[in-house]
């Protein structure tokens, strides 16, 4: 009975302790607009999913249905040699990121939704090839999640780096959420990490178990669409859709589960329940959440001392209600809020430049370089 106790008063604790972060998260404000301002870098792409800058003057582009752009000064010239690209519903042309040494080995990654073998339908796959001038070469595939489907939902994917010599990248549940997520073995739902040539880094954390994939770092993931690394402790911090309210927040540790769909603070579309459990042991909380969900995709950190006050400061783009949301965080919790470039529209990608700006890839507008007046 001593025993059984003890083991109830930890899930207490666990339950208690996990969700501190998210006590009575502050309401988001809309500072005075005219503040800031917008200059259009590039336009004329309809959903520019990702994006890296080769210079301050070059930027890579993904526009998702299947092209890739290379950026000078504002003009526009098409990458060829790219593989198949497979549009289809949320998935396509997503990231796009240089290597770490690209200055050296003009290596660049991209992931995408591609169908090139088993069942009809696609997942998601992770390339690299070299960029030689607007060609790409000795194109590779590192890796691909199995079991194609032609659901259209739920691909990710964000591609990061921590320079230590591996690649983060995600794979979204593909729309099997009783399935996938929760399951070692079977791709989906997952955060991924490789050595920088796609090979298996020897202490990922599952590659001593039988039957799981070697790849996986995290998993219990719904839809990452966002991903970062906090340029003052080296973590990779991650946001993904949530169904109906519960869009996250998840700082990625190694080996661990981020819960859904066992745990959630949202409901199906539908507006009936998923389940009845927010936190459960063994399963992290999210860092922060969101109910309503705003949609969010890119996130970056503002490094730079650019903007007035901002240095250290996370910005999200939310697609649903088309704005850039500024988020202060002190003491491991989120203080302040602030809705900037209100109705500016689908907020696709935020990325901070060499410059130290923030650039977005709005859908429909293009690529927006952030100023303040």
């Amino acid at each position: 009975m001593k025993i059984k106790f003890l083991e109830s008063l930890m899930i207490v604790v666990f339950c208690l302790t996990s969700c501190i972060s998210q006590e009575n998260p502050p309401e988001i404000k809309t500072p005075d607009q005219s503040k800031f301002s917008t200059e259009t870098v590039i336009d004329g792409i309809d959903i520019p999913w990702g994006m890296d800058f080769i210079s301050e003057s070059e930027i890579l582009v993904t526009e998702k249905k299947g092209t890739l752009y290379r950026v000078y000064n504002g003009e526009k010239v098409e990458v060829k040699g790219l593989p198949e690209i497979y549009n289809r519903g949320q998935g396509g042309l997503l990231d796009v990121a240089l290597h770490p040494d690209y200055e050296n080995n003009k290596i660049i990654y991209l992931t995408a939704g591609v169908h090139i073998e088993g069942d009809a339908g696609g997942n998601t796959a992770l390339y690299c090839g070299e960029l030689n001038g607007n060609r790409l070469s000795n194109l590779k595939l590192l890796y691909k999640g199995k079991s194609n489907t032609k659901k259209g939902q739920h691909w990710g994917s964000r591609i990061v780096f921590d320079y230590k010599g591996h690649i983060f990248f995600g794979i979204g549940d593909r729309g099997n959420r009783d399935v996938n997520p929760q399951d070692l073995n079977r791709d989906g739902g997952k955060i991924y990490r490789l050595n920088l040539d796609g090979s298996i880094p020897v202490d990922n954390p599952f590659v001593d178990q039988e039957g799981a994939l070697k790849a996986v770092y995290s998993y219990g993931h719904r839809n990452p669409q966002g991903m970062t690394i906090n340029p003052e402790t080296g973590e990779i911090w991650e946001n993904e859709h949530g169904p109906k309210g519960g869009d996250e927040i998840n700082i990625i540790q190694k080996g661990k589960n981020y819960g859904w769909p066992v745990i959630t603070y949202g409901i199906n579309y539908s507006g009936t329940s998923i389940t009845d459990k927010t936190s459960m042991p063994g399963m992290e909380q999210p860092f922060y959440y969101w109910v309503p969900s705003i949609a969010p995709s890119g996130m970056a950190f503002s490094s730079s001392n650019v903007y007035n006050q901002w240095k250290g400061d996370l910005f999200v783009g939310s697609l649903k209600f088309k704005y850039l949301e500024h988020l202060v965080i002190k003491k491991g919790k989120v203080v302040k809020r602030e809705k900037i470039l209100n109705d500016i529209g689908r907020v696709r990608n935020v990325k901070e430049g060499p410059d130290g700006y923030l650039y977005l890839g709005v859908e429909g507008k293009g690529i927006l370089k952030l100023v303040m007046k």
